[in-house]
């Protein structure tokens, strides 16, 4: 018997998915997991599924929740420490899941995330490499404040799983990033929740996969 449910999109390709699943598994909601795969023009059971017609969506003893942000607030609710105790640091924290969640345009529309490929080299736009650099200085800056390994601390957190899908998309694309960021996407990859997300993404059935995905538009290898 379960509390709810949490409606996903392809573990493969959902980034928003990903942010919402990691808080809800940190906070170890009891909810059953409805994954609707998605379409190459939209998908009409994910906008019947959900309030905004979007993933993730979160329904728990009551409670309806849309946006991966939300989500990840009414889990701290539910699960004390998600976000960091102190106050400076947690605000810290909550500005850069914020600016995660509204921005880096550059970045997500020239590296999406597709965890079952590798496209080196490519997505290298002006924008998503200046994206790439202050991803970079966040990161720095807080693990610096913090002791990391990962963004807030030695435990993974929110911070943490709204950058989780930044983190595939450098494995997948593979730019070039300074070394204590390759530390950080180590750690984050070495999670077992991101673990269990990677292979149940890779086992998803082949008729899920999209050619926008798998063969992304101006990449040659």
């Amino acid at each position: 018997m379960t509390d709810g449910r949490l409606v996903l999109g392809n573990r493969r390709y959902s980034s928003w998915s990903l942010r919402g699943w990691l808080a809800v598994r940190l906070a170890g909601l009891e909810v059953e997991e409805v994954v609707i795969p998605m379409g190459p023009d939209g998908t009409p059971a994910i906008r019947a599924a959900s309030p905004h017609g979007l993933v993730p969506y979160l329904e728990h003893r009551g409670a309806r929740v849309w946006e991966s942000i939300a989500i990840a607030e009414y889990c701290a609710e539910q699960a004390p420490g998600l976000w960091p105790e102190d106050r400076v640091a947690r605000a810290a924290a909550r500005s850069i899941a914020a600016e995660m969640h509204a921005g880096f345009r550059g970045l997500r529309q020239a590296m999406p995330m597709n965890l079952g490929r590798e496209f080196p080299g490519g997505g290298r736009t002006p924008e998503a490499l200046a994206d790439i650099a202050r991803i970079e200085a966040l990161w720095r800056e807080v693990r610096a404040a913090s002791g990391g390994p990962f963004l807030t601390g030695p435990r993974l957190g929110l911070a943490d799983a709204i950058f989780a899908p930044v983190v595939t998309r450098f494995l997948t694309w593979q730019p070039e990033i300074a070394a204590d960021t390759r530390d950080y996407v180590a750690a984050v990859r070495a999670h077992p929740l991101l673990a269990r997300w990677y292979a149940e993404a890779l086992a998803e059935p082949a008729a899920w996969l999209l050619d926008k995905y798998e063969a992304p538009a101006g990449y040659a290898p």
